[in-house]
């Protein structure tokens, strides 16, 4: 069970990020020859990153539902995800490959995905009586003070 932190806190990260954002939706729950094989290559890909920190994986987190399953990964640059969905020798680019001309067709399962760049101190981060997650792992903690609210970027 995560420590819960009983204070008010906040997390930095030095420099710009990357958040990803992966979805995969079973349409049909009887299909599972169809999409069985999607859901067991992310415990793969994950062990690669975690076996190779370079790679620039800075941590991820899911979610499970009925029919929905949904991480969200941190990245040290968009280049890093870019070179590592890219490399042919990876789990990554063979399963997507496998998915784009074999389940996709049927229906039967959906992927989506979203990235986004985080730009150094152009994000909010607040963590109360909760455990540290996502960017609370990833960060640096800080204590908020009272009154302290969302810090906003003056784009000039």
């Amino acid at each position: 069970m995560p420590r819960i932190n009983e204070e008010r806190l906040h997390a930095a990260v030095e420099d710009d990020f990357v958040v990803f954002i992966i979805g995969v939706r079973i349409n049909r729950l009887r299909a599972v020859r169809e999409w069985l094989p999607v859901a067991r290559v992310m415990p793969r890909m994950l062990r690669e990153l975690r076996e190779q920190p370079t790679r620039g994986l800075l941590d991820s987190r899911s979610a499970f539902g009925l029919r929905n399953f949904t991480m969200v990964q941190y990245w040290r640059s968009f280049e890093d995800l870019r070179t590592y969905t890219r490399d042919h020798d990876a789990e990554y680019f063979p399963a997507w490959m496998r998915f784009d001309h074999e389940a996709a067709e049927s229906g039967a399962v959906g992927i989506s995905h979203e990235t986004y760049v985080v730009r150094a101190g152009e994000y909010e981060t607040a963590y109360n009586n909760a455990p540290e997650y996502g960017l609370g792992e990833v960060g640096k903690l800080s204590r908020l003070r009272k009154g302290d609210g969302v810090r906003r970027v003056d784009r000039g």
